[in-house]
C-alpha cells in the first residue's frame, strides 16, 4: 500500500516584504521548513513546492494566490499544506505540523 504524499507549498520572492526585514527570507524559510518536517516526520511522505512570485511559468503556480500576494492582500513568505494556507509572513511551525497531522501524517 503507498502513501499520497501530503502537499506542501510555499510562495515566495528573493525580496523580502516590508514588513518582514528581520525574517527569513522565503527560500530560507521554505529550507528550514523542509529540514524541520523530514526531521520530526521522516522522508518521501511530504512533497515540496516553492514558487517564486517573480517567476514567470511555473508549472502548478495558482495565479490567484500570486496576484493576492503581489496586491499584499496576503504576506510572503506563504505557506499551504494542501489548498488550506496555514502561515503567512513569518509562519509558525506548530501550525504547520498541526496540519500535517490533521492530515494523516504521523512523527
Amino acid at each position: 500500500m503507498s502513501e499520497k504524499k501530503i502537499n506542501l507549498t510555499v510562495y515566495g520572492a528573493e525580496v523580502k516584504c516590508a514588513s518582514c526585514v528581520n525574517a527569513p527570507g522565503s527560500k530560507e524559510t521554505f529550507e528550514w521548513l523542509q529540514a524541520a518536517i523530514t526531521r520530526k516526520y521522516g522522508e518521501n511522505k511530504v512533497s515540496y513546492h516553492y514558487y517564486d512570485l517573480h517567476e514567470e511559468n511555473q508549472p502548478g503556480v495558482d495565479e490567484q494566490l500570486v496576484d493576492r500576494l503581489l496586491e499584499e492582500e496576503l504576506f510572503y513568505p506563504l505557506v499551504l499544506v494542501e489548498d488550506e494556507i496555514v502561515g503567512e509572513g513569518n509562519p509558525r511551525l506548530k501550525s504547520i505540523y498541526q496540519a500535517l497531522e490533521s492530515r494523516g501524517l504521523e512523527a
